[in-house]
């Protein structure tokens, strides 16, 4: 077996493991606050591009059957990079502000944005084209 049939074989399990590990930290951090977490706090959580197969994408320049899945991990994609900086500016706010949820509470957003994203781009290039 080459690298290559190993990272397909286990690149799934480990996408699976980032993305757990990001909602354990969001889940962590809610439980775990001692005042109520406002809604704007759970928009950022961006799952969007796992809905998408890559063997459904087909990269030929000259079919433009596929072009709604492109769009589709395209806007996903958005999303979750502006996810992820809504969760830096919660993160700073939360810092600031004394009187709303802990900084313990943004860090666990931004790690959950990342987390999740980073998962997204394992279980990607796990897949084999």
């Amino acid at each position: 077996m080459d690298l290559g049939e190993l990272w397909a074989i286990f690149g799934p399990g480990v996408a699976g493991a980032m993305f757990g590990t990001g909602w354990w930290f969001w889940v962590d951090a809610v439980v775990c606050s001692s005042v109520n977490v406002s809604f704007v706090h759970y928009l950022p959580a961006a799952v969007m591009f796992n809905c998408v197969k890559k063997d459904d994408i087909d990269y030929s320049p000259y079919d433009d059957g596929e072009w709604r899945l492109k769009l589709w991990l395209f806007v996903a994609y958005v999303v979750s990079f502006v996810s992820l900086a809504a969760s830096v500016g919660l993160l700073i706010q939360d810092s600031l502000v004394k009187s709303g949820p802990s900084v313990w509470t943004g860090t666990a957003g931004v790690l959950q944005c990342v987390f999740v994203l980073i998962s997204g781009l394992i279980y990607w290039t796990s897949h084999s084209e």
